[in-house]
Formats: C-alpha cells, sequence, structure tokens
C-alpha cells in the first residue's frame, strides 16, 4: 500500500505546489503518493504561481500540471501524513481535525529537518523569496524521502 502524503499552505499556488513537486522528484510513486492542497479556497482550479513554475523549473522540475485545490476534511481518511508550510495553516488543518488520529498526522514540513527556522515563509509578495523557499523545502523533503 502506497504512503500518502499532502502537502498544505494558504492557497496551493506556491509552497505546497513547489512541495508536491520537489517530493515527488524524491520518491518512487509506486510506493508513495503526494498532493498538495490550501487552507484557503482562493484559487481553486488555477495553476500554481508563475514564480513557483519557474523556480521549480530551474530545478529541472515541471508543476505546471498541478491545479489549487481546498483542504478538506475527508483529507484526513487520505493521507497518511499532512505537512503544513507554517503555523497559521497548522492550526487551520488542525481545527478540522475530527480525532486525535487525525490531529496526529499534521506536522510542520520544516520540524522534519534542523534549520534555523521553523517555518516556510510565504513567497507570495516577495518575488526574490522563491529559491529560498524551493531551498528549504527541498531540504525537508531529502529528509522525508529517506524516511519513506
Amino acid at each position: 500500500m502506497k504512503t500518502k502524503v499532502l502537502m498544505v499552505c494558504l492557497g496551493n499556488i506556491c509552497r505546497s505546489p513547489l512541495a508536491e513537486g520537489i517530493l515527488q522528484d524524491k520518491v518512487d510513486p509506486e510506493k508513495v503518493f503526494v498532493d498538495s492542497a490550501g487552507t484557503g479556497g482562493y484559487h481553486i482550479g488555477k495553476s500554481p504561481d508563475p514564480r513557483s513554475i519557474t523556480v521549480a523549473h530551474n530545478h529541472g522540475l515541471n508543476i505546471e500540471k498541478q491545479r489549487c485545490r481546498q483542504f478538506q476534511k475527508s483529507d484526513f481518511e487520505k493521507f497518511d501524513v499532512i505537512y503544513a508550510m507554517d503555523r497559521s495553516n497548522l492550526n487551520n488543518i488542525l481545527s478540522l481535525a475530527n480525532t486525535p488520529e487525525d490531529a496526529k498526522k499534521v506536522k510542520l514540513l520544516l520540524a522534519e529537518v534542523e534549520l534555523p527556522v521553523i517555518e516556510v515563509p510565504d513567497p507570495y509578495w516577495d518575488d526574490n523569496g522563491f529559491e529560498k523557499v524551493f531551498q528549504l523545502i527541498d531540504t525537508a523533503c531529502t529528509s522525508i524521502a529517506k524516511k519513506l
């Protein structure tokens, strides 16, 4: 049975699409399924932010076919691990948990690695922040992939 991992940020256009693409590139698709979602419903059905697409492309990844979707309560049933990009999204996800088992599935992405930061900053308002965000997510996903 595949391990199912969900990456979650606010709008599902910047950080979580990068996390989905990065982790997919590091794992065996026969063993691990990776998806992403946003806690907000601002961009449902849209492509990732062009800046995320560009930074992914610069690192040999294509995330253009991804489409934004909103996190649903049913995701607790579908996924084994749910990674939030920051505390705000972590709290939003946890507020939807029905059981302690649901809540145990939710973690901060950067809690998987030892870095001077614990949250992946939202690069939406900072054109220059996308490469830094890519590097943070890549570091965490490298560690996660080794465990899966």
